[in-house]
């Protein structure tokens, strides 16, 4: 499968996820505002639900200090591993400076859009996968 970006609202709200789909899992990029950096990774592992016969994830996260995309980086791992029942990879960096507690918000949903377009995506390519030549 080859990679692509998912990007999800506009202008300095902008956030797109780049996956790379691996043999045995994702490798994901979520970046926008202002600034693009590395300022968490995050590890989700499929794991049979505690509740049903459902898949959960488990994360572990690495934060630079200061920066708070672990709350980025974690969710989006999970989902990611638990809805493609594959290991995920999430690099988070999403910065704007001096931003209003209103403009996070809007970045964090844009976040939220762009990792589940992903996900959408990828369901959709694993059901119809393109014949290789």
């Amino acid at each position: 499968m080859q990679s692509f970006t998912y990007i999800a609202g506009k202008g300095r709200y902008r956030v797109f996820c780049r996956v790379y789909p691996l043999m045995e899992g994702y490798i994901a990029f979520l970046m926008g505002g202002t600034k693009y950096h590395v300022g968490a990774v995050a590890l989700g592992l499929p794991r049979p639900s505690l509740k049903g016969d459902k898949t959960s994830a488990t994360t572990s996260v690495l934060a630079v200090l200061g920066h708070k995309d672990d709350e980025l980086a974690r969710p989006a791992a999970a989902q990611m591993a638990a809805r493609l029942q594959m290991p995920a990879v999430v690099v988070a960096g999403v910065h704007i400076d001096k931003a209003a507690p209103a403009e996070l918000a809007l970045l964090a949903v844009n976040g939220r859009r762009a990792v589940a377009g992903v996900i959408k995506v990828l369901l959709r390519r694993l059901k119809n996968p393109k014949p290789v030549k």
